[in-house]
């Protein structure tokens, strides 16, 4: 199924909750002020303690969530990381390959960091070409793997193609590690509860301060800057292709300078 917030503007999200716990404040705190001469001081207790653990319930489900996607983000990283070496360690060792055969493999691995990189770097909205990119990089994987082969067939020495064929396994499976990596993200109904808890939150917050005869604006706007926060933070890391936080592709980048094409014949 097709996510429902994942596409959509972090910004926008962030602001319709923020209208959406400021209209519940509002309704709470109206409400509230219809029974304030009817609550008692027992239930206006009542009323706290539900409000302090339905507040703790939020505060453990961010806080599980923020670790989650913070992890899920170094996940992401190390992934990279393990990519570039991957590709860094194939190129090296194309200088085992029959020297008839090594501009073409080192061109082939050249385009396969472009791509690779081009990848990476496209947000999820975009799928049409992120296919298209993850396509052509298959497309080169499969050509290098015919090329290890046909080194094979020359030369089936474990210390020289032998050493090719194993780094060219490890990049082709790190590629698949690393398209694995930014697929995960947290489940929407995690949000989605994430949400209705400090909704939850705001109404009942507005509804004590109703009881109680009068506005607490500082406390309301703390409120509502807290949690958006959280959730603007938890939401971008969820996002590695875009937002603020983004995984860093220092590695590939260096790597694609380091990686010159080179020239057919």
């Amino acid at each position: 199924m097709e996510p429902l917030l994942y596409n959509q503007s972090i910004l926008l999200i962030v602001a319709i909750l923020i209208g959406l716990m400021g209209l519940g404040v509002e309704a709470g705190f109206r409400f509230g002020r219809r029974w304030q001469l009817d609550a008692t001081e027992a239930f206006k207790a009542h009323v706290g303690v539900i409000l302090a653990s339905t507040i703790g319930l939020l505060s453990l489900l961010l806080s599980f969530t923020f670790s989650w996607t913070l992890q899920r983000y170094e996940d992401r990283s190390e992934a990279l990381v393990t990519e570039a070496n991957a590709i860094g360690t194939t190129y090296l060792r194309t200088q085992l390959l029959p020297e008839a055969m090594r501009a073409k493999v080192q061109s082939l691995l050249s385009q396969y960091v472009n791509v690779r990189l081009q990848e990476v770097s496209l947000p999820l909205a975009n799928q049409q070409e992120r296919q298209r990119r993850i396509e052509q990089a298959n497309q080169l994987a499969a050509q290098l793997w015919g090329e290890a082969m046909l080194a094979v067939q020359k030369d089936a020495r474990p210390v020289t193609s032998g050493l090719f064929v194993q780094s060219l396994n490890q990049l082709i499976d790190s590629a698949s590690s690393t398209q694995a990596a930014f697929q995960r993200r947290v489940p929407e109904i995690v949000f989605f509860t994430i949400f209705a808890l400090s909704i939850l939150i705001a109404i009942l917050f507005g509804y004590i301060s109703g009881l109680s005869g009068h506005r607490v604006r500082s406390s309301t706007f703390l409120l509502l800057g807290s949690v958006a926060l959280t959730i603007f933070l938890i939401v971008d890391l969820d996002r590695p292709r875009s937002g603020v936080i983004q995984v860093n592709r220092e590695t590939l980048q260096s790597l694609q300078k380091g990686i010159a094409p080179t020239k057919l014949p």
